[in-house]
């Protein structure tokens, strides 16, 4: 009975080339290039408030394609503005809960507004 979990010759009997390809090789070569921006946008960080702990995501200008109300304004966030995307990290009735209630706010005005409760 043979091996299922040998790797098979390739056709040609040399080992390292298959069917004219270089060892290691997939695909058709094209890497895309790595978006700094891209990846840094999609992690949310962590920042204590008086009034509770909070997550902040960065939305990009180039990612913002929807209008939103800004909660420290009562404005528009217009697509193709960079703004913050909020949610309450240590909600009453759980995290799922906290991020279904995300808002986006401006940028500035989340970082001046005041921490009154409404």
């Amino acid at each position: 009975m043979p091996r299922s979990n040998r790797p098979r010759r390739p056709a040609s009997g040399r080992p390292g080339v298959a069917a004219g390809k270089p060892a290691g090789k997939k695909g058709n070569g094209d890497v895309p290039e790595l978006d700094l921006e891209r990846a840094r946008a999609g992690i949310a960080r962590r920042e204590s408030a008086p009034d509770g702990e909070w997550m902040v995501r960065t939305m990009t200008a180039r990612n913002a394609e929807k209008t939103y109300i800004c909660p420290g304004c009562s404005t528009a966030v217009v697509p193709g503005i960079a703004h913050l995307v909020v949610w309450k990290d240590d909600h009453l009735f759980g995290a799922a809960v906290g991020l279904a209630e995300r808002r986006h706010w401006h940028t500035n005005c989340w970082l001046s507004r005041t921490y009154r409760y409404r």
